[in-house]
């Protein structure tokens, strides 16, 4: 497998893998666009405009769209991350020009409909409202806020009813011409592509597009100190925390990971053989790692009873601090291997592989050798992760997020004060 990249005078990025053997290939736009890019007024606009990319161009309408793709069996979907906005396709390998071509056409040549804005409004509404209805969704967009207090990163991807509410043709508009620039676009496909013929087409469909600058996002800091308590009479309390920790440029990020992993990672995981298998406190609980630009977040979730909520949450912070004097070179050698395991078994898939590359490419500019990551995974030795989980434990600024039947669980303060003994 080749990893070729390729850079248009005007700064737009190409980014190819050909992996042999395969006879489809996964295709996209990644766009450096996303909530975090937003001014406050603007909160959920990258969303609604990926929604409206496939709403009609210039040349296709809606439905025309759907079928240029699904006629020769493909498909096409979109998403919007906080740092991110990516338009993506996957085809059989004769397809790759047309997939090309309506990625191109649709990021490129939307026309905004007013009655399409009006329809795509509604189905975004929905979509809120789907999102504030599912408990284990609605907390991460609370412990998020609290965890970047009044900054474009602690607001929610799809803004609140109100802003959605609001936005017309001039702010989809305004908001391309900002931030939809070659240089701030990456095309990337893996699978059964071939660069040159990629380069070429890029070249016609992006070649024109005039250089502008790039609008970098506010630098965020992990402020903690929060907390969101929601009273509701749900069947479970659900419970998060947030910690700081590394972001993906920091060389800690891998340090990180592999603590999240052997936390909470899988069933052979602390929290939960202690919460679940040992205690039967709750059915789901994990940790997990998140890294940003500048920022990182380890979270902790789980779902448990009213009841058992403060029991849950103590034994949580005690199981963290315990991580810091005992964390063993068994559970660490685990943690590496799964993390190993499930970066190389998700690069099977032309379609994970292509997000990978958009991913590096918008991290580094060049995408590092698979032995290169390896390599900064096994060089994590068991004295990092116990200090980091140290800091994690004691000293880390954190955040809290709770929501159901929580009366009885502790406040934060409370949390804090555990921490410290």
């Amino acid at each position: 497998m080749t990893v070729q990249q390729h850079q248009l005078p005007n700064g737009f990025r190409i980014v190819t893998e050909h992996m042999p053997g395969l006879q489809s290939a996964a295709i996209g736009i990644w766009v450096t666009a996303g909530g975090r890019h937003e001014r406050l007024e603007q909160n959920g606009i990258a969303h609604f405009l990926e929604h409206m990319a496939f709403k009609g161009t210039t040349s296709r309408t809606a439905l025309q769209i759907a079928e240029a793709i699904e006629d020769v069996g493909g498909y096409i979907n979109a998403y919007t991350s906080r740092e991110v906005t990516a338009y993506y396709a996957r085809v059989l390998q004769a397809d790759v020009p047309l997939a090309m071509d309506v990625i191109g056409d649709i990021v490129l040549n939307p026309i905004f409909d007013p009655r399409e804005i009006e329809v795509e409004r509604g189905v975004i509404l929905q979509e809120i409202g789907q999102a504030h209805d599912t408990p284990d969704d609605v907390i991460f967009d609370w412990l998020q806020e609290e965890s970047y207090r009044d900054q474009a990163l602690g607001r929610t991807i799809l803004g609140p009813s109100e802003r959605v509410s609001s936005f017309g043709r001039d702010d989809l508009a305004a908001f391309t011409r900002e931030h939809y620039g070659p240089g701030q676009m990456i095309l990337s496909a893996a699978g059964a592509v071939d660069h040159d013929a990629l380069v070429r087409l890029a070249e016609e469909m992006f070649g024109h597009l005039a250089p502008r600058p790039s609008l970098v996002a506010d630098v965020a800091s992990f402020t903690g100190g929060g907390e969101a308590r929601h009273e509701k009479q749900l069947e479970q309390a659900h419970f998060a925390l947030a910690f700081e920790s590394p972001g993906y440029r920091d060389e800690d990020i891998y340090t990180a990971q592999i603590y999240s992993s052997a936390m909470g990672g899988g069933m052979s995981s602390r929290l939960f053989q202690e919460v679940r298998e040992n205690r039967g406190l709750c059915y789901t609980i994990f940790a997990q790692a998140g890294a940003y630009a500048d920022t990182g977040t380890t979270t902790i979730y789980a779902g448990t009873s009213g009841d058992q909520v403060a029991e849950l949450a103590t034994i949580t912070i005690d199981e963290m601090k315990r991580a810091a004097e005992d964390m063993s070179d068994e559970e660490v050698a685990r943690a590496r291997a799964q993390m190993k395991a499930g970066m190389l078994m998700g690069l099977e898939s032309p379609s994970n592989r292509a997000e990978r590359l958009a991913r590096l490419i918008q991290i580094w500019n060049r995408v590092p050798p698979l032995s290169e990551t390896v390599a900064r995974i096994d060089a994590v030795t068991t004295e990092q992760v116990r200090a980091f989980a140290g800091t994690l434990a004691c000293q880390a600024p954190v955040a809290q997020a709770l929501y159901g039947p929580i009366s009885q669980a502790p406040t934060l303060e409370e949390l804090q004060e555990r921490r410290a003994a």
